[in-house]
C-alpha cells in the first residue's frame, strides 16, 4: 500500500470537507470534480500503461461525474473509451463532466456491449459513497458484470457496494484491483471488507488547504510505528527487571496449555520484565518447559489467583481458560482484582452477558466473541464493525479490539484502525498471542487504550515481517516473537 493519511472520515466526514471546500475556498464542484478525475487518470496511466481499450461504469451522482473526466481525458490521449451510463448525470458538475467527455468523442451507451470482451480496463465510478444500502436492480447486475470481466478494475473513489462508514458489504460489490480516493480516506476501504475489495489504496487531496482538514475531525485515526514509537516506554541505563512491569497470563486449562504458553512468552518478547503464567497446578510443568524464563503459578482455585496477583502491574485471563466452573470462578475473581488487564478468548465467552463494567481493561474479541458479547450475530458485527467497537465499550467499559481484517481499537473517545496485517494470521495462537503484548504493554505503564494500539500494530507488522521474510502459508504465532523484539527496540536518537 501507498503512504496513505493517517486520518480516515466517514461519507459525511468526506462531504462536510467537499462542502468547505467549495463554499469557503473558491473551488466549485466541478473543478474539484475535473481534480479528481486528473489525479485518478494519472494512477490509471501510472498502474497500466498498455491499457488502450477502457470500459468506464458511470453512475448518476458525482462518482460518475469523476467517471466522466476520465473518460475525457482517455479519449484525448488516443485510448479507445466506452462510457456504459445506466441513467443520466443528476448533479450540475457531473452534466458538465459528461459534455466535456462528448466534446472529446467518448460516445456513452446504457448497456456494456460488446467492449466488455475486448477491454483491457474497467473503471468503477458507479455509486461512490453515496450507497445508503446494498445494491439491487440494475446496479447489482451491473456489479457483477464488472466482476466478471477478464481484465483489472479501476474503482474511483471506492469500489462500489462497499460502505464507506463501515467496510461492510452485504452483497453485490466491486472487486477491484486498485482504488484511487480523494480528499478523506475513508474508513471503510480499510476495514471488513474493503481491502479485500479495494485492492491497493491510492489518496489525493486534491489540494485541499490543511486549514479545511483542521476543522472536520476525523472519525478515526490510523495506527503507525511513529505513533507507537512515542507510546512506547523509555528505558534507563540503569533499569533492572523490576522497572518493566511484572505481568501474569492467566488461562491453560487442560489441553489448552500451549494458548497460555504462547501468550506469556510474548509477553517476555515484548518487554514485560518479569511474567508469570497461573495454571493448574497440573499444568504448570507443561507451560514452564515451553520457556524457561516464564515463571509458573498454581491456581487452582481463585483464593489462590488472588494471592498471585498481588503486587503485580497487569494481567490477562483468558488463553486456553476453557469455560468449566474452574474458568468461571477465576474470571470473577479476576474481574475484581485493582490492577490492569486484557480479557480473551473464553473468558470473554464467560464475560458476556455478565453485566461487569470495567474502566481500565482491554477486551479483544474476534467477530464471533463479539457478537456473543452483544447477544447478536456475527453478520451484524460484520455489517458494522465500528458500532460493534462503541457498543461492547458502552456495555462493559474500558477498550475494544475488533479483530480481523482492518482491526479496530476504541474506547468512549477514540477509535484507532489498523491496516498492518496478513492472511498468513488466520491460523491458531494469533489472538494468545496479541493479548500477551497487550498485557505487557499494559505493565510497562501504558494507558488501556495505548496499550491496545500499540500491541494491534506490533503484532500485525510482525506478521508482516514474517511474510515478507518466509510467506504467509503456514505462519505461526510464534513466529512473530523474534520480530518483536526488532519492533520494540527504540529508534537511534
Amino acid at each position: 500500500m501507498n503512504e496513505l493519511p493517517t486520518n480516515l472520515y466517514d461519507a459525511a466526514g468526506t462531504r462536510t470537507l467537499d462542502e468547505a471546500v467549495i463554499t469557503g475556498h473558491g473551488v466549485d464542484g466541478y473543478e474539484l470534480m475535473r481534480r479528481a478525475g486528473i489525479e485518478a487518470y494519472r494512477v490509471l496511466c501510472r498502474r497500466w500503461p498498455d491499457a488502450h481499450r477502457l470500459v468506464i461504469l458511470c453512475g448518476s451522482g458525482n462518482n460518475g461525474g469523476d467517471g466522466y473526466v476520465v473518460a475525457g481525458l482517455a479519449a484525448r490521449d488516443g485510448k479507445s473509451v466506452h462510457a456504459w451510463a445506466l441513467k443520466p448525470p443528476r448533479s450540475d458538475s457531473a452534466r458538465q463532466a459528461l459534455q466535456d467527455a462528448e466534446a472529446a468523442g467518448v460516445s456513452i451507451a446504457a448497456t456494456p456491449g460488446d467492449a466488455v470482451a475486448r477491454c483491457d480496463l474497467v473503471v468503477d465510478a458507479l455509486l461512490g459513497t453515496g450507497l445508503s444500502r446494498a445494491p439491487e436492480g440494475e446496479a447489482a447486475a451491473a456489479i457483477a458484470t464488472i466482476n466478471g470481466i477478464d481484465a483489472p478494475v479501476f474503482a474511483l473513489d471506492i469500489p462500489s457496494g462497499l460502505n464507506a462508514d463501515t467496510g461492510a458489504a452485504r452483497s453485490a460489490v466491486v472487486e477491484a484491483t486498485a482504488t484511487s480516493t480523494f480528499i478523506g480516506l475513508k474508513l471503510g476501504l480499510l476495514t471488513g471488507r474493503g481491502p479485500e475489495v479495494a485492492g491497493t489504496v491510492h489518496f489525493h487531496d486534491l489540494g485541499v488547504p490543511r486549514v479545511v482538514y483542521d476543522a472536520v475531525p476525523p472519525v478515526a485515526t490510523r495506527i503507525g510505528g511513529a505513533r507507537v514509537r512515542a507510546w512506547l516506554p523509555r528505558r534507563r541505563r540503569c533499569a533492572h527487571k523490576g522497572d518493566h512491569g511484572h505481568v501474569v497470563l492467566v488461562g491453560g486449562n487442560d489441553g489448552m496449555t500451549g494458548a497460555l504458553a504462547i501468550a506469556s512468552r510474548a509477553a517476555a518478547r515484548s518487554g514485560a520484565g518479569l511474567v508469570t503464567a497461573a495454571t493448574r497446578a497440573r499444568n504448570t510443568l507443561a507451560v514452564n518447559r515451553q520457556q524457561a524464563e516464564i515463571m509458573t503459578a498454581a491456581v487452582d482455585d481463585a483464593g489462590a489467583l488472588e494471592t498471585v496477583l498481588s503486587g503485580r502491574d497487569a494481567f490477562a485471563i483468558g488463553p486456553g481458560l476453557g469455560r468449566d466452573a474452574w474458568a468461571e470462578s477465576l474470571l470473577a475473581r479476576a474481574a475484581t482484582a485493582n490492577l490492569p488487564c486484557v480479557v480473551d478468548a473464553d473468558a470473554l465467552n464467560l464475560l458476556a452477558g455478565s453485566g461487569i463494567r470495567r474502566d481500565d481493561w482491554v477486551l479483544t474479541p474476534h467477530p464471533g466473541e463479539a457478537a456473543r458479547l452483544l447477544d447478536t450475530t456475527t453478520a451484524a458485527v460484520a455489517d458494522d464493525r465500528p458500532g460493534t467497537v462503541r457498543e461492547i465499550v458502552r456495555r462493559y467499559g474500558g477498550v475494544c479490539v475488533l479483530k480481523g481484517c482492518g482491526t479496530l481499537v476504541g474506547d468512549h473517545d477514540t477509535l484507532y484502525l489498523c491496516d498492518a496485517g496478513n492472511p498468513g494470521m488466520g491460523s491458531g495462537g494469533m489472538g494468545d498471542c496479541l493479548t500477551g503484548i497487550i498485557a505487557s504493554l499494559l505493565g510497562q505503564g501504558l494507558s488501556p487504550v495505548s496499550a491496545a494500539a500499540s500491541g494491534a500494530w506490533l503484532h500485525a507488522t510482525a506478521a508482516d515481517c514474517e511474510a515478507r521474510a518466509n510467506g504467509t502459508v503456514g505462519m505461526l504465532a510464534t513466529d512473530l516473537l523474534p520480530w518483536l523484539r526488532r519492533l520494540m527496540e527504540p529508534a537511534d536518537e
